[in-house]
């Protein structure tokens, strides 16, 4: 159907917005219309990483909510990591190069165990000996 909406979905810290962030939603753009943003919470982001990012959850959020690529930006759920997926039924979930703790904590199994039907894919990297979050300082 020509009109069909393919929802994309990303998810990140995304706490100092850099081009292979941008890099990250334009290709997750591309393989849909309607791309969602899904910031990661403070505490989450702090057991992820081991500390705590140095912008808050809802500055990260406007800032991600502001570029003009991204459809819906939304934080996660602390409770819950996989309720987000319920709650906007991608069709496809795009994950980073470095975001291995997603396969490794068994997205696909838990997809299916919630009859949830999006397609992973990965997303290659985009010059990430410069832009990766923990090479850039400002």
């Amino acid at each position: 159907m020509e009109n069909e909406i393919i929802r994309v979905m990303v998810f990140g810290t995304f706490d100092i917005l850099h081009p292979g962030h941008f890099y990250l939603f334009e290709q997750a753009k591309k393989l849909g219309n309607f791309l969602i943003v899904v910031v990661g919470r403070d505490e989450t982001v702090r057991k992820v990483k081991g500390k705590m990012p140095k912008h808050d959850e809802n500055e990260r959020l406007l800032g991600v909510s502001k570029n003009p690529i991204v459809d819906k930006a939304v934080l996660g759920n602390l409770d819950d990591p996989y309720k987000v997926i319920e709650e906007h039924h991608p069709d496809i979930i795009c994950l980073g190069y470095d975001q291995e703790s997603y396969i490794a904590n068994g997205l696909q199994d838990e997809l299916i165990k919630r009859s949830l039907t999006a397609k992973i894919v990965k997303i290659g990297p985009h010059k990430e000996d410069v832009y990766k979050s923990s090479k850039i300082t400002d």
